[in-house]
């Protein structure tokens, strides 16, 4: 394996005093990877911790593809420059959507994360002195950095330097890798995986037309000089396998991620960060070849499957690798599923669009003739749509007005008939004024019982004081009254004809014989009665049949029972 030992390597020659500046460079600074001793490993260390502080982890290639579909950049050519602005708005837009995605227990700071990424590829382009900011760097940059499966990134780069036939172009490879070998210049490792002219010559020598399996091969069998970018996802995929094992070394228990053996030393295995520091011990030097393990197997499963390979049961390895057909995917003709836009509307958009369309994409007039024809048939199809939207919308909005004129009710429905709505008034009238009567007799009501307990105070008064002045009392039986009518005379009534007034009118009539309140008692039955009487004739009247309060009729009655029976 490569080594690089501690030596200096010249690393912080390709960048800039102000990139050492930027806090990314600072936290990488951190993170002590130049104790790695093997280019290889730090290189994609270091790339690895650049990916997931940007949080490019959680981003995969078509998330990329979408991104730089709205920004315009899938239209330009590759070789045109664009502006920091431009940069920011693909990257910011990008990460944004990336947080509308996650769910709400895993959350970013798409600001923060579009800072440093912008620092970090910004950085990168300026390593080289005459470099420059194009639409090929930002591709290569962005897609060799983003997460997913590395064949489908592989395939995406291969659809941007092959030509229509499906075959590599080896110009537009070079110009791919002297972009995306700027990552490792910019983490300080250009003298490992620095960019040369003879490097794309010499990913394939041999072959003098390079397909899309070939070029895929690099995930089985990658050139040195982009060795890094498998180790890469590699590293990304055994961050949690757990190993139960110890360290021959540091006498951990357990490993996390990588797990060497030693091919020559038995049972002498290392961690991962033990065999890339270079750590050995006992008889075991770095000179002896080690084995790579990225899962753990039981040894009874070892066993198992070495019998199943001698008994032909397992089939052999799957290719690293799907095979994909070796002529390109040809564009999607869209002639048969356009409509024709035959409608006023659709007309009208088509123009709206065919204008947009000249005064934003006129100035790149690089593309082929056939991706023109492309787009202008999608825009005519979007076009389509939207006046489809239109008249659905229109649609809407009339069965919501013919909803609206039913459920609301016409001032000609309400005058045909004025009789009900003269009785209507009526009634309204007539319950108002029944309303009021009710409230009148209910305050009388009130008055009446007022009087009355004034009445048995001032009775319970008087029977106090002659209680004081008399040791007997008369017999209530000979107590006569005198009153308007004397000719007629009655008995005291039973005790529960006065039971609604409490039976204290009972007790006042037992008292002694006084002349003066007497008098008083029948000045207040006489009003009674005639107040009592004018109620019972108001509740009576055939005027109106309502429901009065049951209490005041019961006492009514009650009041006249008295008055017929007694007689003073």
């Amino acid at each position: 394996m490569e080594e690089g030992g501690q030596r200096d390597r010249g690393r912080r020659a390709p960048a800039t005093a102000q990139a050492e500046e930027r806090r990314i460079f600072l936290e990488l600074g951190e993170q002590n990877f130049d104790a790695i001793c093997l280019s290889t490993y730090r290189t994609a260390c270091k790339l690895r911790f650049i990916q997931k502080r940007c949080n490019l982890h959680l981003i995969d290639i078509y998330n990329v593809i979408e991104a730089v579909r709205d920004a315009g950049l899938n239209a330009v050519e590759l070789n045109a420059g664009i502006s920091v602005t431009r940069l920011e708005n693909l990257v910011s837009s990008l990460f944004n959507q990336l947080s509308k995605r996650l769910p709400t227990t895993h959350t970013i700071n798409p600001q923060q994360s579009t800072v440093l990424l912008v620092e970090f590829l910004l950085a990168a382009i300026e390593c080289e002195p005459d470099s420059r900011l194009t639409v090929l760097s930002v591709k290569a940059m962005l897609a060799t950095l983003c997460g997913g499966k590395l064949v489908d990134k592989l395939r995406y780069v291969f659809s941007q330097v092959s030509d229509p036939n499906g075959v590599l172009v080896l110009s537009k490879f070079d110009q791919f890798l002297r972009e995306a070998l700027k990552l490792p210049t910019a983490v300080y490792e250009g003298p490992s995986f620095g960019y040369t002219q003879t490097l794309a010559r010499s990913c394939f020598p041999q072959q003098k037309r390079v397909m899309l399996n070939m070029f895929l091969d690099i995930v089985a069998d990658p050139p040195q000089c982009l060795i890094w970018l498998p180790l890469m996802h590699r590293l990304a995929n055994v961050e949690h396998v757990y190993h139960p094992v110890s360290c021959s070394y540091c006498r951990s228990n357990g490993m996390t991620g990588f797990r060497y053996r030693c091919l020559r030393c038995r049972g002498y295995q290392l961690c991962q960060n033990c065999f890339w520091r270079g750590n050995t011990s006992g008889s075991h030097s770095n000179k002896h070849q080690m084995k790579e393990h990225s899962s753990w197997k039981s040894p009874a499963t070892k066993i198992g499957r070495a019998l199943s390979r001698t008994l032909g049961c397992v089939s052999s390895r799957e290719p690293p690798h799907p095979v994909y057909p070796e002529e390109p995917e040809r564009t999607l003709n869209l002639a048969n599923i356009v409509y024709d836009m035959t409608s006023q509307h659709s007309h009208i958009y088509y123009t709206k669009c065919q204008k947009f369309y000249t005064r934003h994409f006129l100035c790149f007039s690089v593309d082929s003739p056939s991706r023109q024809d492309d787009e202008h048939k999608l825009i005519a199809r979007y076009t389509t749509r939207l006046a489809e939207t239109e008249e659905i919308l229109a649609e809407i909005k009339r069965l919501r007005a013919e909803h609206d004129a039913v459920c609301q009710p016409s001032p000609e429905k309400g005058s045909t008939n004025p009789t009900l709505l003269a009785e209507l008034r009526l009634l309204r009238q007539r319950k108002d004024e029944l309303e009021q009567r009710m409230s009148s007799l209910q305050e009388s009501r009130r008055e009446l019982m007022v009087q009355l307990e004034g009445l048995m105070k001032l009775l319970k008064a008087q029977a106090a004081g002659s209680s004081h002045s008399s040791p007997s009392r008369p017999s209530p039986s000979a107590v006569r009254s005198v009153g308007a009518v004397p000719s007629q005379t009655h008995m005291y009534p039973p005790q529960d004809s006065l039971a609604g007034v409490g039976g204290d009118v009972q007790e006042a009539f037992a008292q002694g014989p006084r002349r003066n309140l007497r008098n008083d008692l029948l000045v207040a039955a006489d009003s009674i009665t005639n107040t009592v009487s004018s109620l019972v004739k108001e509740l009576h009247s055939g005027s109106h049949k309502q429901k009065h309060t049951p209490f005041v009729v019961v006492l009514c009655a009650k009041l006249l029972n008295m008055d017929k029976k007694f007689d003073f």
